[in-house]
């Protein structure tokens, strides 16, 4: 009989381990783009499925053979843009200048921002600048998650300094859609906080084995809390503690399919513990940090390889 490996489920890769400050993951960098667009988007967690597609992976064993694939399905109503922040360089990098906003805001951002009353700034008064990113919030008032409080996010722009400031001028108080900034085939990252498991011990936490039945006193405990010297407890002993709700990014997701037909994919009672979608959605190949109704960013990918595949899956059939 094979040994059972339960390799250490406290990762060293991920530390500190602690809890996310927000709901919404922050992105840190972005991924360079040429053509000017923006770069991430706002989209909720349905729940997963699953499809049959023809598989046309040039190198596959199953190529032109109908493959079944597990999928997660991201409802994606459209963002919209309430503000442009721009940026100067200055002693730490670049620092935030001025902020310029929409002549009229969305009557559900007051529930996260506070927002101006009059107009500050606008683009003429903009003289010099370094970049600039877009400020949009989502709109769950139009899902049916049964929250009406956006989500707000600063959105970095591809092209150059000129076509950014043409670009956010004439976007600025309108909507985007999602798909004016994916299509099927490409991959992205996904940028998300995990599900939270709350107060968890040693066993569930890192894994550690459970003692024999001969043990004294603890069973789901550690046998030791490390050496005697030095005369402290290291920060790699495993100790009980709160447990998930953390930011994680997972890279080179594939995007199966954008839908805009959700008809074509809600089912009767619609997807568990979500419902049924009223917006365009995304269908990534596999599964996706989160829980349902969580807020997920999707990102142009940074670390594609050559074995990224680039050309999407032809969707025979989608379980309802």
């Amino acid at each position: 009989m094979s040994k059972t490996r339960h390799p250490n489920r406290g990762s060293l890769q991920f530390w500190p381990r602690k809890r996310s400050k927000h709901s919404l993951a922050r992105i840190r960098t972005w991924a360079p783009e040429s053509k000017v667009k923006p770069l991430g988007f706002i989209g909720y967690k349905a729940g997963m499925t699953h499809l049959h597609a023809v598989d046309n992976r040039a190198k596959s064993i199953t190529k032109g053979e109908t493959i079944a694939l597990p999928a997660t399905v991201i409802e994606c109503p459209p963002m919209q843009v309430f503000g442009v922040v721009f940026y100067k360089p200055g002693l730490l990098g670049l620092e935030k200048s001025s902020v310029v906003f929409a002549g009229k805001f969305d009557k559900h951002l007051a529930k996260t921002l506070k927002l101006p009353k009059k107009q500050q700034k606008k683009f003429d008064d903009i003289k010099e600048f370094s970049d600039l990113r877009l400020l949009v919030h989502s709109q769950p008032a139009l899902t049916g998650i049964g929250s009406k409080k956006p989500k707000v996010l600063e959105i970095a722009l591809g092209g150059n300094k000129d076509e950014k400031l043409t670009y956010a001028k004439d976007i600025l108080g309108k909507i985007i859609p999602v798909g004016d900034i994916f299509s099927a085939g490409i991959p992205v990252d996904i940028h998300g906080i995990s599900k939270g498991k709350g107060f968890q011990g040693t066993v569930k936490r890192y894994g550690v084995p459970i003692m024999q039945h001969k043990a004294e006193k603890l069973k789901r405990g550690i046998g030791n809390l490390g050496a005697w010297t030095p005369k402290r407890v290291q920060f790699e002993v495993p100790q009980p503690g709160k447990m998930g709700y953390h930011l994680r990014t997972e890279y080179n997701k594939h995007i199966i399919s954008i839908g805009e037909d959700s008809a074509k994919i809600n089912s009767t009672s619609g997807f568990t513990k979500y419902g049924n979608l009223k917006n365009h959605y995304i269908l990534i190949k596999g599964s996706v940090v989160g829980p349902r109704k969580r807020a997920i960013v999707l990102t142009k990918a940074r670390r594609t390889t050559r074995h990224s595949k680039k050309e999407s899956y032809e969707v025979k059939t989608i379980a309802q």
